[in-house]
């Protein structure tokens, strides 16, 4: 049953792909969506589930919050990192570089998220049917934004068209992956609790300092910030639905 919904999250997530592709004329409302999306799966998804699973405080401090501000951290040091590596190679320093290998990096991280989920969902059902039936619906809901999320973020840093295809299938079958492991092995909560809270940290850089700036840098429009809250109230939405 665990892999059979899998399969649902599968083809929900090529369809948020199959969206964001469709609709590049509209990128600056694409990128706000997005943007919301990711802020509302990183404060109301990840972070509470995080906060739950990753153990006790560490030097007064939350493991979860540590691990979240190491991933926020982690995220802009390889941006610079690989940025300051492609102007040295002749990159143009004006403007803000944007360097492919960053995009990719980020979808394939959406990737391991995606296989997250599909173990929540083999645990989930190993607790109970009403259990896994409930998780189910959050994750084949909100895969449809990792999907849209996966497509235009390595897109978004200059990837061509067809790896920006192959990382969505590779989200797309992710769950499915995920979910048949659960018949072999189990994943602590505290590994995993720690996982979402680096994961989040790193999604949450994307958001903020690459994907809102862009969206808002041609088309300061009112449209692209109501695109944003939408996003953000869609998880919030599905994370209700789910409790």
């Amino acid at each position: 049953m665990a892999v059979l919904v899998a399969l649902g999250a599968f083809l929900m997530t090529l369809v948020g792909g199959w969206t964001a592709r469709r609709v590049t004329d509209r990128r600056h409302l694409v990128l706000g969506l997005a943007g919301g999306l990711m802020l509302g799966v990183v404060g109301l998804d990840l972070l509470p589930e995080a906060l739950d699973a990753a153990g006790g405080p560490v030097f007064g401090v939350p493991a979860a919050l540590l691990l979240f501000v190491a991933g926020f951290l982690v995220a802009h040091l390889v941006e610079r990192l690989l940025a300051g590596r492609h102007a040295a190679h002749g990159a143009e320093e004006g403007g803000h570089t944007r360097v492919p290998q960053v995009g990719l990096t980020a979808a394939a991280a959406m990737v391991g998220h995606s296989a997250m989920d599909g173990v929540a969902i083999g645990a989930a059902f190993q607790v109970g049917g009403g259990m896994g039936a409930a998780v189910a619906l959050a994750v084949v809901a909100h895969d449809f934004a990792d999907g849209f999320n996966t497509y235009t973020i390595t897109s978004l840093y200059g990837n061509a068209r067809r790896k920006a295809v192959a990382m969505l299938f590779a989200d797309a079958a992710a769950p499915v992956v995920g979910a048949a492991s659960t018949l072999l092995l189990t994943i602590p909560e505290q590994l995993l609790g720690g996982y979402l809270g680096f994961f989040g940290g790193a999604l949450l850089y994307l958001a903020a300092a690459e994907i809102l700036p862009e969206a808002h840098h041609d088309h300061p429009a009112r449209s692209t910030l109501l695109c944003t809250v939408a996003g953000a109230a869609f998880i919030w939405l599905v994370v209700g639905i789910a409790e």
